[in-house]
């Protein structure tokens, strides 16, 4: 028989925050996705903002297509020889993962910027170099204000695949105390029983701090993405 709950039963939550070391893993989780998304910003928005203004040039167009076919790489066909390349340069750790992340993620957030960067009129970025900014100053101050709506699309993004991101985190830093959400939750689906209880809590408690966000920035989001699909 289906009916609503009769009344809240919190000892699941309460049960899953401590088999999972909720407030550890959330801090390793956050150090992970926070690095990632910083590099992915700074390397994507200064690429496609470089490579959209010099887009009629050869050699700009070729490695604006060279950069935008990475999403059409899917980790799964890569990630056995990708691993063992990772553990030669000695990255298996939290701070490699950023750029691990960067590298798988930078292509689509390229692609968005790029076509944000393409409605800025060329006439800002000339009457700033008139008033004396250097190339960085009209980057970081002119350039990369305007793009504020499409980085926090991007950021939105790409911060739902790397923070529940599993497969990854699982071939690269699942040792004990480094673990993310997603790697500690899958603990209540064993090979011989299933806590779906503790799941379930388990679950809403890594999607409550993307909820939260997404709360707080969604008409900048929705505003970016629909920016950036009609700019070209």
């Amino acid at each position: 028989m289906l009916a609503f709950p009769g009344y809240l039963y919190l000892e699941n939550f309460k049960q899953a925050i401590h088999d999972t070391k909720y407030f550890r893993t959330i801090g390793n989780t956050v150090f992970v996705t926070s690095g990632s998304l910083v590099l992915i910003i700074i390397t994507a928005s200064m690429a496609a903002w470089r490579l959209t203004r010099t887009y009629e040039r050869g050699i700009s167009k070729a490695i604006y297509f060279m950069l935008v076919a990475g999403m059409l790489v899917p980790f799964q066909g890569i990630m056995l020889p990708f691993v063992k390349w990772i553990g030669q340069l000695g990255l298996m750790n939290k701070p490699g993962m950023w750029f691990i992340y960067m590298g798988f993620g930078a292509s689509m957030a390229m692609f968005l910027i790029s076509s944000f960067v393409s409605g800025i009129p060329k006439e800002i970025e000339e009457a700033a170099i008139i008033d004396g900014c250097s190339i960085w100053q009209l980057f970081w101050r002119v350039v990369f204000a305007l793009l504020r709506p499409i980085l926090l699309s991007v950021i939105f993004l790409d911060l739902i695949w790397i923070w529940n991101d599993y497969l990854m985190p699982s071939l690269i830093i699942n040792q004990p105390g480094n673990q993310t959400l997603p790697l500690m939750v899958f603990q209540f689906f064993g090979g011989q029983f299933k806590k779906w209880s503790l799941a379930l809590a388990g679950l809403l408690l890594v999607m409550a701090p993307v909820v939260v966000f997404y709360m707080f920035a969604q008409k900048w989001v929705i505003k970016g993405i629909s920016d950036g699909a009609v700019k070209q």
